[in-house]
């Protein structure tokens, strides 16, 4: 497969009371196309601030992120800011919909940002939300009237409904009950089964085992990978073993 982004020599530090904490350091990775990653790790080791580094959401310290041929870390906010609306989509554990909308215009606010209004793109909300299943009854209620997994469910609309090349998700089951969460993990299967790149962060050995390359990081590093088959193509209970050898050698 070809590499949707990689880096080289990815290195981010922060500054605490004067003193530079390393949180990435010299880091290459290469994100395939098609793939569902998951990038897993202790507590502190970096996996979140190296999701949003690969997205463009922060500039790292030093070294390079490459999407495709184009060094995104070269680019001014402004540039990252166009390259995030038509390329990538995001979903948190912080499901962070706009209060004081309903759920139909949360999806069309996120679609207007990249496309014209038209029949054909209120359609494709339709579509999704109800894929998803988001029923018409949902769509004028607002967030606060929604269930956590209704929520997300309308935040996974939000992020793929741009068509991204890539979908990056922060433990976006960390919120949610064992069945709202399934529902997600669903959505997420059904979307990388038709070909979406993921790359996903989460501390979550159920929610891991969905993805077909598990990644993990120690003090900013790279220090383990594991490939795996499609989610449903192989014995669950096999997979599941072996996924936890895996994160036990790792010293998960």
């Amino acid at each position: 497969m070809n590499a949707i982004l990689h880096t080289e020599k990815l290195c981010k530090s922060f500054s605490n009371s004067g003193m530079q904490q390393h949180v990435i350091k010299n880091l290459d990775l290469e994100i395939r196309e098609g793939d569902f990653t998951v990038i897993m790790g202790n507590s502190g080791s970096g996996k979140s601030t190296l999701l949003y580094a690969l997205s463009g959401m922060d500039k790292p310290t030093m070294g390079k992120v490459y999407f495709g041929d184009e060094d995104i870390s070269a680019y001014t906010n402004d540039q990252l800011a166009v390259f995030r609306r038509k390329n990538c989509g995001f979903v948190f554990q912080s499901i962070y919909l706009l209060e004081n909308m309903d759920v139909f215009d949360n999806v069309m606010t996120g679609a207007l940002v990249v496309q014209k209004n038209s029949p054909e793109l209120v359609g494709k909300a339709e579509t999704l939300l109800r894929k998803v299943g988001i029923g018409k009854e949902l769509w004028k209620k607002f967030p606060n009237q929604l269930s956590g997994g209704e929520c997300q469910r309308v935040g996974i609309v939000r992020a793929i409904i741009n068509e991204p090349r890539i979908l990056f998700a922060d433990e976006p089951t960390g919120s949610l009950n064992s069945a709202s969460g399934n529902d997600v993990l669903n959505i997420f299967t059904e979307l990388h089964e038709k070909g979406q790149s993921i790359v996903m962060v989460t501390h979550d050995l159920r929610t891991a085992l969905r993805g077909n390359r598990v990644i993990f990081l120690r003090d900013g590093n790279i220090v383990g990978e594991h490939e795996m088959p499609l989610f449903g193509s192989d014995d669950t209970k096999k997979r599941r073993e072996e996924l936890q050898d895996f994160l036990d050698e790792m010293g998960w």
